[in-house]
């Protein structure tokens, strides 16, 4: 059996995953999208981080770091945080799985970080510290990228960044 065999989800005890999103982020609602779409070896429910059913759901979780970053809880209350969220939920993916075995091991551990970290950048505002919003005017577009189209000027006068 190699490293990236399916180990048999029938023997792990996840048998749902909550992924908390950020509904304000165009790339992380993209990425829900695709996740809603993908066939599932582990259920997969998507609920907006920080919302009245996250709060409701997750009362012991800190919500205003659910938004900062990706937040997965098990349904026997595991919680995976940043890059760990990452890999379980790629694991909770049919064809995906074997991805998230490799990613598990120390060498592949160091990739997942680094997409990690390129996906908080661009979601950061490419390092100025201010997220791309859509109430901004930021839009993610698969296969473009961010494209920002500035809210109307409302009296003569625009917001500026």
């Amino acid at each position: 059996m190699t490293a990236t065999a399916d180990r048999g989800a029938a023997r792990v005890p996840v048998h749902g995953l909550t992924v908390l999103y950020d509904a304000e982020c165009g790339l992380c609602t993209h990425l829900r999208d695709w996740l809603g779409r993908q066939p599932q070896l582990v259920p997969l429910e998507l609920v907006p981080a920080g919302s009245a059913e996250a709060r409701r759901r997750f009362p012991d979780l800190d919500h205003r770091a659910t938004l900062d970053e990706v937040t997965v809880v098990g349904d026997a209350g595991q919680v995976y945080r940043d890059t760990a969220a990452w890999i379980v939920v790629l694991w909770a993916l049919r064809q995906h799985r074997p991805l998230a075995h490799r990613l598990s091991t120390p060498a592949g551990a160091r990739l997942a970080r680094g997409a990690v970290l390129a996906a908080a950048w661009w979601r950061g505002g490419q390092g100025n510290g201010e997220p791309f919003r859509r109430i901004d005017g930021w839009e993610y577009e698969p296969g473009i990228g961010w494209i920002y189209d500035p809210p109307g000027c409302t009296g003569g006068t625009c917001a500026t960044r």
